[in-house]
């Protein structure tokens, strides 16, 4: 295993050497990188969803590419190296695991998970229960992270009749809503959204994949038994194939 890793870091070092290196991965810098960074995660996920063992191999290596890449960058300007990213992570892990590397006992669960993870956020100068939630997260993930870091204060409804109150209003409110207020609203109504799936204790973030991967097999079935022709059917054609498909569902 090491060795592998050793020769993951030379290539990285041989495809960023200023003379004879790659003029693509040479350009790049943390900012350029991200986005790939960002994509390979989800194409992990990805792998993981259809099970597809060799994908996830292939997947987690082209993730791990980006970690080795990132630190290459950093140590070439002077700011650290994998081995500290290694170190970084280890150290967070055995901190945060007192019931297995130190004297604590009892089970890791949510709370106590939690309850480390504030203490490391204060230690580091954060005032707010909010801070920490990355910027970068998809929104819908996001809203999610920031409603339950709010609940863990006390500022939570105790059921789900609060938010489908809620729901409801900002429904409304989008509804009546001038043209350049409609964003807005919108997005008071998404937020309201995951406030209420959340309080079912589902997360937003699998229930909306597991949504968009029903429509799209839905969708795609339609396509098949219109023959082609899907796009020219009114729509009243288009819901009958629509409630067809979901009849051979159930």
């Amino acid at each position: 295993m090491p060795a592998q890793l050793d020769r993951l870091l030379s290539i990285m070092r041989a495809l960023r050497d200023p003379e004879n290196g790659c003029e693509w991965d040479r350009a790049q810098r943390f900012e350029t990188i991200v986005p790939h960074t960002i994509e390979e995660a989800y194409e992990v996920a990805d792998a993981v969803a259809r099970k597809d063992v060799d994908d996830i191999r292939d997947e987690l290596g082209d993730l791990l590419f980006q970690v080795v890449f990132q630190a290459r960058i950093a140590e070439e300007d002077g700011l650290f190296d994998f081995d500290a990213v290694a170190k970084a992570i280890s150290d967070k892990l055995v901190a945060r695991h007192p019931h297995i590397f130190g004297d604590e006992v009892g089970e890791m669960r949510e709370e106590r998970w939690e309850a480390i993870k504030a203490a490391e956020r204060k230690s580091k100068g954060a005032e707010s229960a909010l801070d920490g939630v990355a910027l970068a997260l998809p929104a819908l993930m996001r809203a999610d992270k920031l409603q339950k870091r709010a609940a863990r204060t006390g500022f939570d409804w105790p059921d789900t009749n609060g938010p489908a109150d809620k729901l409801r209003e900002e429904m409304y409110e989008l509804a009546e809503a001038a043209p350049d207020k409609r964003e807005e609203e919108a997005g008071d109504l998404l937020f309201a959204a995951v406030n209420l799936v959340r309080a079912y204790g589902i997360a937003p973030e699998d229930a909306l994949r597991s949504a968009n991967a029903k429509f799209e097999r839905r969708f795609r079935a339609m396509e098949r038994l219109a023959g082609g022709n899907f796009a020219e059917r009114d729509l009243a054609g288009q819901e009958a194939l629509w409630q067809q498909v979901k009849a051979g569902e159930d």
